[in-house]
């Protein structure tokens, strides 16, 4: 009768393990709080892949796009990007000693942080030009790679490709798997973030959309390379990521995902264009104890006018405490 009695109890432990390992397989979206966003992105993909739905959207008319810094991955206290530019700054001081004296290296490089944002876009921009430009793409890419590799991030003190969003990760594998094709559209620049989004978010360098400066063809050392000038190219944020999607993909996406005013536009430009199905979506940064709370008061990643137009548009707003299981990779 004992034996009995555990039999039974084991089976029944069997049968419960088996239908919670099934139930974690059907779920496309682990992560993800049982809530409204979960419902309206699985309802969207479930309408535009249906044949025979009144708005089935064929595979190649399936493109969603995804700002990068605070929609993938974090972009406080500061962009990543700025982190890396403000390293490279104290790596090359040695070779201009003329920094220490005129800003805003000798802001960069005593890590005074105010000095550094009252120098604006203007001042951004030269830390930008005297530390990413005057070397091959290649060369560029290896710099790229070696600081993420070595780089931490302050609060978390783990690698910036770590701290990638673990429900958005899900997303991205979840729209591939029905036939989307998944771009990131950044204000970041295109050749800081194609080293590696392939790798983090399963992006190929050839679906990054961003910002760029000029570059241009040399023969160095009998060898044929790209070289990057000190000179913008082309700026991807706010009005620019409609036309840089335009010029790159060629095609308008039925879906979007941002999280800043930067991204307003991308969301206009995708969902205010009647049939098929659209889908916009933004991230909203609520949870100060597992990652940041901020949206209308911060210089990184203001959403102000866009979070207003989700109320007037109908885009999904996602609630980071209230939507998202878990924010990063265990």
């Amino acid at each position: 009768m004992f034996r009995s009695a555990c039999e039974g109890t084991l089976a029944a432990v069997a049968i419960l393990l088996f239908v919670t390992a099934a139930q974690a397989q059907s779920d496309p979206l682990p992560s993800w709080n049982d809530t409204a966003p979960k419902a309206s992105i699985i309802a969207f993909v479930e309408k535009v892949t249906k044949e025979g739905s009144p708005e089935f959207v064929s595979e190649p008319q399936r493109i969603a796009v995804f700002d990068n810094d605070g929609t993938l991955w974090v972009e406080h206290p500061m962009y990543t990007q700025l982190a890396f530019a403000l390293d490279r700054v104290k790596a090359l001081a040695p070779q201009h000693p003329e920094w220490r004296t005129k800003q805003p290296f000798k802001a960069a490089i005593e890590g005074d942080m105010e000095t550094l944002a009252a120098s604006g876009d203007k001042g951004l921009l030269e830390l930008l030009m005297a530390t990413h430009a005057g070397m091959t793409v290649d060369d560029f890419q290896k710099v790229v790679t070696d600081w993420l590799s070595t780089a931490r991030d302050p609060r978390f003190n783990r690698p910036y490709t770590e701290l990638a969003y673990r429900p958005m990760v899900e997303l991205l594998a979840y729209l591939r798997a029905n036939g989307f094709k998944t771009f990131i559209a950044s204000g970041g620049g295109i050749e800081f973030m194609r080293p590696w989004t392939e790798k983090v978010y399963g992006v190929p360098p050839e679906q990054v959309v961003g910002s760029s400066i000029k570059t241009e063809f040399r023969m160095q050392d009998d060898m044929p390379t790209l070289f990057r000038l000190p000179d913008v190219n082309f700026i991807d944020d706010k009005a620019g990521k409609p036309v840089g999607i335009n010029q790159q993909i060629g095609r308008r996406p039925i879906a979007a995902f941002g999280n800043s005013d930067g991204d307003l536009e991308m969301l206009q430009w995708t969902t205010m264009a009647g049939a098929p199905a659209r889908l916009g979506m933004l991230v909203h940064h609520t949870d100060a104890e597992r990652e940041y709370a901020y949206d209308r008061n911060t210089e990184f990643g203001r959403l102000d006018k866009a979070l207003d137009a989700a109320a007037i548009t109908g885009w999904t707003v996602i609630d980071m405490k209230a939507d998202w299981k878990t924010i990063f990779k265990d």
